[in-house]
């Protein structure tokens, strides 16, 4: 077993396992992004194949300023979301599904056609291939003890520490008149406890998420495709969630979405 499916098959069996370590082997580790995103395909196999599920478009995370300080990088890096890990709003979900549940108010969105590659994309130049805008939360979730610790090639190569996806309603016309940027959101924690936050949050426009995963997936052999849908990373503060709680994030006039992690 060479050193990639062998670290495949490490991160595969901490997934199963609910088990976390302080770092993956030495010896299997990803040394580069490159290798990173090689365990991530090859993992990402190996989960479609437990759970016969397939791709459904990507979650993209490290687009704040300080996880990208923490991470020792200057840009974001993607994973690959699953049908089996995504669910329609509002969802139950066992809270012992996941090692660790980080809580994360995002916005979605659903490209409505193809993104030719050879184009360096903007915000604005890639929103008229967005179709839809669509209110999300997802679970961060890691095998670590510590993600800050671990390096950016290790944390992608864990299909970028994805969890699971809950999103809402897609919103097909309205959110083209909106400032995203400004746009106010809220983590909502068992009815009391609010994380304000704002679409600024997250490379200071999601827009410039879709637009830099436009960019990124070209040099994989990929393209952003009709019907692909985008998480583009953390709004507000994260949360770390425990079996019992029940989460909402509240984008506004764009929606809210519900997730409930049951005591199971």
């Amino acid at each position: 077993m060479d050193r990639i499916e062998a670290a495949a098959e490490y991160l595969f069996e901490l997934r199963e396992h609910r088990r976390r370590v302080p770092a993956l082997p030495p010896e299997i580790a990803p040394r580069t992004l490159a290798e990173g995103y090689a365990v991530q395909d090859v993992l990402v196999r190996k989960l479609m194949d437990r759970f016969g599920s397939r791709p459904i478009g990507y979650k993209i995370a490290c687009t704040s300023p300080l996880a990208q300080q923490a991470l020792a990088v200057d840009a974001p890096f993607f994973g690959v979301m699953l049908t089996h890990s995504s669910h329609p709003s509002p969802a139950t979900r066992p809270g012992a599904e996941f090692t660790v549940r980080c809580a994360e108010a995002e916005f979605g969105f659903e490209m409505a056609a193809d993104v030719p590659g050879g184009v360096a994309y903007t915000a604005e130049s890639v929103k008229p291939f967005v179709g839809a805008v669509l209110p999300s939360l997802e679970i961060v979730d890691h095998r670590y003890h510590d993600w800050k610790t671990v390096d950016a090639a290790s944390l992608l190569a864990d299909n970028a520490i994805h969890g699971a996806w809950v999103f809402g309603e897609p919103v097909r016309d309205e959110w083209r008149d909106l400032d995203l940027a400004a746009h106010a959101t809220a983590l909502i924690v068992n009815g009391t406890t609010v994380f304000p936050g704002s679409g600024a949050a997250v490379l200071g426009n999601p827009l410039n998420v879709v637009a830099w995963l436009a960019n990124e997936l070209p040099k994989f052999g990929r393209k952003l495709s009709r019907g692909d849908r985008i998480t583009t990373g953390l709004t507000t503060a994260v949360y770390l969630a425990e079996p019992g709680d029940h989460l909402e994030a509240d984008f506004g006039t764009l929606g809210r979405v519900a997730l409930t992690l049951s005591g199971d």
